[in-house]
């Protein structure tokens, strides 16, 4: 089969039946799972997190987000380069699912790690700065959540509505900060993160300086 054959097969693929759903049915099992292991731990002092499942459990849902944004700007590159175009429908999904579990990692660390003590709260923040870089991903992520709609996309404009979305390439930056300066040492995890992070910025900006060429290369 010659490349061209296999491109041509490759982009000729449908979206499955049911993939909407299957979609929806997967990305909610890593938060069951979270919870059911730090409720276990807590309640039966079992060790699927380990020693402090609390900890454990707001890394695990943090990394989740991290996820769920790279897949949800992954959704561009495979349409454009695979053809996929069934994907875009299922980036809205995506997209909710990160906003869904960067709340329910400050959740956990809200009501189960500092148990909504204010002034522990606050200490917290002055002792660790990158836990108010994480709130403020999550702050810019509310924008990005209560847009998402169809009629928020009416309401607001074609161009309106992606200048308010370009916000999700600030958080993806400081999702990533906020895990490096969490780690303290061994920053494998977030350097894998930030790679997955920059080659889906560097696509597109090599995209838009193309586009941006081309106009000229053509005069």
């Amino acid at each position: 089969m010659s490349r061209r054959d296999a491109l041509a097969r490759v982009r000729s693929v449908r979206e499955p039946r049911g993939f909407g759903a299957v979609l929806v049915a997967a990305a909610s099992v890593p938060a069951v799972l979270a919870g059911l292991a730090m409720a276990s731990d807590i309640l039966a002092n079992s060790r699927h997190f380990g020693s402090d499942p609390v900890k454990e459990g707001e890394h695990f849902l943090g990394e989740w987000t991290l996820r769920f944004l790279i897949a949800t700007l992954a959704v561009t590159p495979l349409r454009q380069l695979l053809g996929w175009n069934w994907l875009a429908k299922h980036r809205r999904t995506m997209g909710l699912f990160a906003f869904g579990y960067v709340m329910l990692h400050w959740l956990t660390y809200a009501l189960l790690d500092v148990q909504l003590d204010w002034a522990e709260l606050v200490k917290d923040l002055m002792k660790r700065p990158y836990i108010m870089i994480g709130m403020g991903g999550l702050g810019l992520m509310v924008p990005l959540a209560l847009t998402s709609t169809r009629g928020m996309i009416r309401r607001l404009g074609g161009k309106r509505w992606n200048r308010v979305h370009r916000l999700v390439y600030v958080v993806g930056v400081l999702g990533v900060i906020h895990f490096w300066m969490s780690v303290k040492k061994d920053v494998s995890e977030p350097l894998m993160y930030a790679s997955f992070f920059a080659t889906l910025y560097a696509y597109r900006i090599a995209r838009w300086w193309r586009r941006r060429r081309r106009p000229a290369v053509a005069a």
